[in-house]
């Protein structure tokens, strides 16, 4: 799967499109039966999957993370499963905030330990049959959805209102990730993040095929102190331009970006640029939780001359959460995964 989105995959689709159909019309085939092929193994607890229907970051991880906040409410033990994208373990682990970098096991992993257990495994079976041993009674899926192996009883598939699909077509030639068709038809219902019009066909679509649809906003957690403030912005996720918008909204006024690669582990010399250049202009520095998570113990940090630990406890973050329109929303996600476990569960026991 291709991590980064080139700048024209969110652009009317050109020539650098066309070019790649071929080659995209071949990957929509092969990604379409893997997720029409029949999932191999079936949790004894019920599974969400939190996807989305394209390439880069629509919102997964901060949706996931409210999920699990409803379930806890509810007296339920969720656990977060997720591949551990940007780490180096390769063995199936049980995530430790305490222990754990995100050279380790990723970024987003981090931040979803945070609120409830996570394992993070390249075989996402392997995954959720530690979490059960953990005695995790709802898995949660961050991200997978295109993925054929686990079953899963609830798909919520996470959609950015300003972005939508971007040109709609499939990779290499856009950020789709399989054929739309293929991929409501396993979807249990869509959200819509944000109030812009580019999302707007697929949800009408999904409409129509009886999809229910939430609406959300990602709204920042601040206590105004941020107002009027001169700020250097950096982000290494897919949508920086996303983050900028939340610091606008504070009150603050961006002087500087900078932007990096999602995922990105700063080298020694973007270090010092930021500090040196937010030094020279007074200015505040400020990312994302995801970003500030991966300057814990990153690596080189001797190397980097303690400047990566002045970076760490020079720069602010702006947290963010989900806001559903529909307060129940979160609720009423679990009451179906719940269902749909339970018939499944029975339909196991009485074969």
């Amino acid at each position: 799967m291709v991590s980064e989105a080139p700048p024209f995959w969110w652009e009317k689709a050109g020539w650098a499109a066309r070019a790649l159909s071929p080659v995209a019309w071949v990957y929509g085939r092969i990604a379409g039966r893997r997720m029409d092929r029949a999932r191999r193994w079936a949790a004894p607890v019920p599974v969400i999957c939190v996807g989305n229907f394209t390439v880069g970051g629509a919102g997964k991880t901060p949706t996931s993370i409210a999920i699990a906040k409803a379930a806890s409410a509810r007296g339920l033990k969720p656990g977060f499963l997720s591949r551990g994208y940007g780490g180096s373990l390769d063995v199936t682990t049980l995530v430790d905030p305490g222990h754990h970098r995100a050279l380790e096991v990723g970024d987003e992993p981090l931040l979803l330990a945070r609120a409830a257990p996570t394992v993070i495994s390249r075989k996402r079976v392997e995954g959720a049959q530690r979490l059960v041993a953990e005695g995790v009674d709802l898995i949660i899926m961050d991200d997978g959805f295109q993925s054929a192996r686990l079953v899963f009883d609830y798909a919520l598939l996470v959609i950015d209102s300003r972005r939508g699909i971007g040109n709609g077509r499939l990779v290499p030639a856009g950020p789709v990730r399989a054929p739309l068709g293929h991929q409501l038809r396993h979807a249990s219902a869509i959200l819509k993040i944000g109030r812009e019009t580019a999302a707007d066909p697929v949800i009408r679509t999904a409409a129509r095929a009886g999809r229910p649809v939430f609406v959300a906003d990602i709204v920042h957690r601040d206590d105004g102190s941020l107002k009027g403030q001169r700020v250097l912005a950096f982000a290494g996720i897919a949508d920086p331009e996303k983050f900028y918008r939340t610091v606008r909204e504070t009150g603050a006024e961006i002087v500087t970006t900078r932007n990096f690669p999602d995922h990105h582990h700063l080298e020694a010399d973007e270090i010092a640029a930021l500090l040196d250049d937010a030094d020279a202009s007074g200015l505040l520095l400020l990312t994302t939780a995801k970003d500030r998570v991966r300057l814990d113990g990153g690596h080189g940090s001797a190397q980097h001359g303690g400047r990566m630990g002045e970076l760490a406890r020079e720069v602010r973050v702006i947290d963010v959460e989900i806001v559903f329109d529909d307060p129940a929303a979160p609720d009423k996600m679990i009451d179906a995964a719940l269902s749909s476990a339970r018939h499944r569960l029975l339909r196991r026991s009485g074969s």
